[in-house]
């Protein structure tokens, strides 16, 4: 087994509207070239801390990650709550235009693959390729509407009850396998101490992913059109384990509509981390298969 080359980053901010954005910088950002461009690596709401293990199998090229706006290290200072994938997208453009780089490639998880896709359909001649894995979109699927039923439940739940019955409620979505039947929207609430989650409010309501990206995110619409007509090279991923999940079934779904075919990576959702934020992949294996998809443009 090969063991990650952990590199010590440097932390830099730039300033955009509303927001303070931190990011890291691994390596000699003068080291890039044409065939091996500083690769971004985002996620939303996760902060730059989830790539650490992934960044060390890349030890050869600069990395870059980052903490999105109003989570982690990047506050926001315009006391807004909640954030567009159209904003995290321009700040992604201010990240990159930061490096002093032309355009990297970019690998997005999560929301970072939505925002990643946002970022393209607008800034195309800013990534060369672009790897999104499981973006959370709903459009694309057939039940789409029970989706975005779901999803705003969560929100409200939130809002409504705290972290533990919302958190509750979204994890259940992220395992269930397959479409939604018509009926999901309607089941019973699970027990959130099955998930050792928490039963009580504490009253905070800063969670990123429960109190904005839940309907932000899988709400969102691309500009196909400009996607296609992007120089970019754009490839859609789903992990082996997670493909009949909710973001991995959208990965095939935005493929279909692209016209491109899908590349299915080991492991799940978070397959690339090795115990971050207490998730188990297999990250040697993942990174073998970025490397390989990298290496085609």
């Amino acid at each position: 087994m090969t063991e990650p080359t952990i590199r010590e980053p440097e932390t830099r901010t730039v300033d955009a509207p509303g927001a303070t954005i931190r990011f890291d910088v691994r390596g000699d950002l003068g080291g890039a070239t044409a065939e091996a461009p500083v690769l971004m690596m985002v996620g939303s709401p996760m902060e730059a801390s989830g790539f650490t293990t992934l960044a060390g199998y890349f030890g050869d090229r600069p990395v870059v990650t980052y903490d999105p706006r109003g989570v982690g290290r990047s506050p926001r200072t315009d006391g807004a709550s909640e954030t567009t994938p159209q904003e995290h997208a321009e700040d992604l453009r201010r990240v990159i235009g930061a490096l002093g780089v032309d355009r990297v490639d970019l690998f997005g998880s999560s929301g970072g693959a939505l925002n990643g896709l946002v970022l393209v359909s607008r800034h195309p001649e800013r990534v060369r390729t672009l790897v999104a894995h499981e973006p959370p979109v709903a459009e694309v699927l057939p039940d789409r509407e029970q989706i975005t039923a779901v999803c705003e439940d969560i929100y409200d739940t939130y809002h409504r009850s705290g972290m533990g019955p919302a958190m509750a409620k979204f994890i259940a979505l992220v395992q269930f396998s397959g479409p939604l039947p018509a009926d999901y929207p309607d089941r019973p609430a699970p027990d959130p101490a099955q998930f050792g989650l928490p039963t009580e409010d504490d009253g905070s309501r800063d969670d990123p992913l429960l109190g904005q990206n839940i309907r932000n995110g899988p709400a969102n619409v691309f500009d196909y059109d400009a996607l296609a007509a992007a120089p970019t090279r754009i490839v859609l991923a789903a992990g082996r384990e997670s493909a009949a999940a909710m973001p991995g079934r959208a990965a095939f779904g935005v493929a279909e509509r692209l016209g491109v075919e899908p590349v299915v990576f080991p492991s799940h959702h978070g397959g690339f981390m090795s115990g971050e934020f207490g998730m188990e992949g297999e990250p040697e294996a993942f990174a073998a298969t970025l490397r390989e998809v990298l290496s085609r443009a």
